[in-house]
């Protein structure tokens, strides 16, 4: 029995897919031979991203879309239909954290841009997948990337930890649901990954300290570690795992 994993002729979008963790995210899968879409409002990271990963067996294509805008979103689905088919993973990696900052600090602005992102986004993305695959008949995969901030509390960080612990009982709740059909959602909470959208928490050498000081390994993660429990929970590898969380954070939590 081959122990390499394949998603050949599978279709996945990745949101924000063109840097980070939903690029690394994307290499494994098109690596592992799926046609991968990646989606976000900046098309310049994401052409570079398919440019780069033009020799892997899948093939990456990008398309611009606002997460936070319905009729991006519906025509970010009917062109990923249009190019290759009905879709079988979901990653819904698209967040912001505009919200840092003390908790009676927050805005009503910033509590709807959050929701807006890191919520309704994957809500809606669920909305026009899901069916679909129900339709078909043929299972798929949805993988919601969280945090360990939704496990517990970010310091200064209200909103972020509130709209990913959101984003976990989600995935639970839609793998009660959906586990009928064989559609699997499970989330992946990782620590500190090394990325520029975390770039706050690392790029300060004595911030970057205490973390790496204070969890079992000690150093951050890399983008590439969130990238391989994706191929795995998007493969028939986990084709009985379901509703789960999956933390990669170093031993963070276990602290």
């Amino acid at each position: 029995m081959s122990t390499s994993i394949s998603l050949k002729d599978k279709v996945a979008i990745v949101t924000g897919g063109g840097r980070g963790i939903g690029k690394a995210i994307t290499h494994r899968f098109a690596a592992a031979g799926a046609n991968v879409v990646i989606a976000s409002r900046t098309l310049d990271n994401l052409e570079a991203t398919a440019k780069e990963f033009a020799s892997l067996p899948g093939k990456v294509v990008p398309i611009a879309c606002h997460v936070g805008r319905n009729e991006q979103i519906e025509n970010l689905i009917q062109e990923t239909e249009q190019r290759f088919g009905p879709v079988d993973i979901l990653v819904n990696n698209s967040a912001t954290n505009i919200g840092q900052g003390p908790a009676l600090k927050v805005e009503d602005a910033m509590l709807d841009k959050m929701v807006e992102i890191n919520i309704k986004s994957a809500l809606r993305l669920i909305r026009l997948i899901v069916p679909k695959m129900i339709e078909r008949k043929s299972g798929g995969s949805i993988i919601n990337i969280a945090s360990v901030a939704g496990l517990r509390p970010q310091p200064g960080g209200l909103l972020y930890s509130f709209t990913k612990a959101g984003l976990i009982m989600m995935t639970r709740s839609w793998a009660q649901e959906f586990g009928q059909y064989n559609i699997r959602v499970n989330a992946i909470a990782p620590g500190l990954i090394q990325t520029d959208f975390s770039a706050f928490f690392w790029k300060d050498d004595t911030r970057r300290h205490q973390y790496e000081s204070s969890q079992p390994i000690h150093r951050i993660g890399q983008p590439e570690e969130i990238g391989g429990m994706a191929l795995y929970l998007a493969s028939d590898e986990a084709s009985f795992v379901t509703g789960q969380v999956m933390v990669v954070d170093g031993g963070m939590t276990a602290v």
